[in-house]
């Protein structure tokens, strides 16, 4: 094979060519920082020296000399909104909204920016309003879950329902565990009324989309007994074991004075304490506690505490064998056990909480939807205490 003597130009001009090339990138990033005014620089430092009300400032003025920077308006609306200054990003979604030469895809944008300004603001009627705008946009599904959340903070469980089911239907998730929900809500306000039969059916239909819905059932059994149908609230309480038996615990009470009410208390008894012994909780065992205080006297509930302690250690469970053991105590030792059920119980009392397994609020009473975060069906039935013993 014979060498060419002009091969060895082809090294040096790729070289030259590589060369020129990089100038040329380099002079064009040069124009563009050149191209960017001073004040955007001024935000940015001011942003790393952790001064974001003097940062806000500086973009404001960049926006003011360029107002075709349409994202910069969109941060800037969302940092005002972030630092809870809604007037302002109000303000400024409103004039990206006024602008005659923004694209239909960017105004939907702002649109829906702009409804949630009017959303963390409180101002539900005007986000719904804003909302309903997006419907057959490309923010058709996120402003439906906006509708969804307004209509559950207003109570509107019959609009709720149907932007559930509008958005299930579209493909954007499963909403049957809510949709049960709304119809728990509506039966609850039927039954309020005294409106059993009305409040039966929407139960019916509630277990239509989610079979397992214990509070559907629950409120079942509360409608019978409206209808004064007790035997037929105690069959509909007692499913609920079927569904979960730790909620159990929600309608011992409701179970016990419906077996006291057809004189068969200790059929009752039983049954709790079979329950009990499935599924332990604080709640069941209050229930308990004074049924067999009723039935068989302070030696039999004592012992009931004291088991249930040894079985699952809590100063819960330490308050009521402490309040077991007051009531059978000499004279002389009742103060000294007053003056300890007093210590414990007031420590067991701040553990007699129910807990969000959503975002972690706690909360006296229990609830199907979090005051906190809105979401249904995150309360465990157990009171924190016991879960923490249990994990």
């Amino acid at each position: 094979m014979e060498f060419e003597v002009w091969w060895l130009l082809v090294i040096p001009v790729c070289f030259g060519l590589g060369w020129i090339a990089a100038r040329v990138d380099i002079r064009h990033v040069i124009a563009e920082s050149r191209s960017l005014p001073r004040s955007y620089y001024k935000a940015l430092n001011a942003l790393l020296d952790e001064q974001p009300d003097k940062a806000i400032d500086l973009f404001v003025e960049i926006a003011r000399l360029d107002p075709e920077t349409a994202e910069l308006h969109f941060a800037m609306g969302n940092l005002f909104r972030r630092r809870g200054d809604i007037e302002r990003a109000v303000r400024v979604h409103q004039n990206l909204l006024a602008r005659a030469d923004l694209s239909s895809e960017l105004a939907s944008q702002a649109r829906y920016e702009l409804g949630q300004d009017y959303l963390k603001a409180g101002l539900l009627d005007r986000a719904e309003e804003t909302f309903d705008q997006l419907a057959q946009s490309q923010y058709g599904t996120q402003a439906r879950r906006a509708l969804l959340e307004i209509y559950q903070r207003e109570k509107e469980w019959k609009r709720a329902m149907l932007a559930a089911l509008a958005l299930q239907e579209s493909g954007a998730g499963a909403y049957q565990k809510e949709i049960a929900q709304f119809h728990c809500e509506l039966a609850q306000d039927e039954l309020v009324h005294a409106n059993p039969d009305v409040a039966l059916v929407t139960l019916d239909k509630a277990l239509s989309y989610d079979r397992n819905n214990v509070r559907a059932t629950i409120l079942i059994g509360d409608c019978l007994l409206a209808k004064e149908d007790v035997e037929g609230a105690l069959l509909a309480w007692r499913r609920v074991e079927q569904q979960s038996v730790p909620h159990v615990a929600l309608v011992a009470q409701r179970l016990m004075d419906g077996y006291r009410a057809v004189n068969r208390a200790r059929e009752g008894l039983n049954l709790l304490k079979g329950y009990l012994a499935e599924a332990p909780s604080i709640d069941l065992l209050e229930v308990t506690f004074k049924a067999v205080l009723e039935l068989d006297g302070p030696d039999s509930a004592n012992q009931l505490v004291g088991d249930e302690l040894r079985r699952t250690p809590t100063l819960l469970g330490l308050d009521k064998l402490i309040e077991a053991r007051l009531m059978y105590a000499p004279p002389e030792s009742r103060a000294e056990l007053s003056l300890i059920k007093s210590l414990v119980g007031g420590y067991a009392q701040k553990l007699a909480r129910y807990q969000c397994n959503h975002c972690g609020f706690k909360a006296k009473q229990f609830y199907w939807q979090c005051p906190g975060c809105s979401h249904w069906e995150s309360y465990a039935p157990r009171r924190t205490e016991e879960l923490s013993v249990m994990n």
